[in-house]
């Protein structure tokens, strides 16, 4: 009986303990030149990668720490970072203001592609796209592509063998930016606001990469121009994490041998 109660007394603690580290910061972010609430816009904890969107009001509950960081994003305002502290914890739901951006469009050129009426020649003229489609875990099953058909099936082969390559140098040397690509990829908030996203700004942010960088990388692992530039930023994290995951597995046989 006194084992029982010993035990129960234990669990009683723990769980006690375990309620009082799930603390939470509230907040309403708002248009800094109208006062207006923003909905929708994107909020990231950076250090626990999780996520949340405003509701109507541009109210926000997200999980936190003190001293955890979060990025607060929104298509046409200025991103910025916010340090959670302990009095936001404690005395509730504080005020976050966004500043628009100034846009400006850039020219957009169009090809036009005359047809002659010649099928010889109008031929040789229409753009060809020679990319083999592939399915991507967690997206739909159309797929999505990696270069010709050769590149897929030996994607990421010639990089990784090479103990130099650029995919070696990112991957191999930063694994705790990596590890978070799979708690990125289980938070289904965090999922949701990627696959809304082509800006890659969300990314960068939570890799630690720039978006140079960034490119290089889905481009080392034989991915064409076409998806990097069309591709959004849930489609570039599979692709990414695909990859990875191939590197370890191959690095891992290297090692045997």
């Amino acid at each position: 009986m006194k084992h029982y109660l010993f035990l129960l007394i234990a669990l009683f603690t723990f769980s006690i303990g375990f309620s009082q580290d799930q603390t939470y910061v509230k907040g309403v972010i708002i248009n800094a030149s109208q006062g207006e609430p923003l909905e929708s816009v994107n909020i990231v904890n950076l250090t626990q990668v999780i996520g949340t969107t405003t509701n109507a009001e541009g109210e926000f509950t997200l999980r936190a720490q003190a001293n955890d960081t979060l990025h607060l994003s929104y298509l046409g305002f200025k991103s910025i970072k916010v340090r959670v502290t302990n009095d936001w914890i404690k005395f509730g739901t504080s005020t976050i203001q966004l500043n628009e951006l100034a846009l400006a469009l850039e020219e957009v050129v169009i090809n036009d592609f005359r047809l002659t009426g010649i099928l010889e020649v109008d031929i040789q003229n229409v753009p060809i796209n020679n990319n083999y489609r592939y399915s991507i875990s967690g997206l739909p099953s159309t797929g999505y592509e990696a270069g010709n058909r050769s590149n897929a099936i030996t994607k990421a082969l010639g990089a990784i063998f090479n103990p130099a390559d650029f995919l070696y140098k990112m991957f191999g040397k930063n694994p705790n930016e990596m590890k978070k690509l799979k708690q990125m990829k289980q938070d289904d908030e965090i999922r949701n606001l990627l696959a809304s996203r082509f800006d890659r700004e969300m990314l960068t942010v939570l890799l630690q990469v720039d978006r140079v960088d960034l490119d290089e990388i889905v481009r080392q692992c034989n991915y064409s121009a076409d998806f990097i530039n069309s591709a959004n930023d849930l489609q570039i994290l599979d692709a990414i994490s695909e990859c990875y995951e191939e590197y370890k597995v191959l690095s891992r046989s290297r090692k045997k041998r």
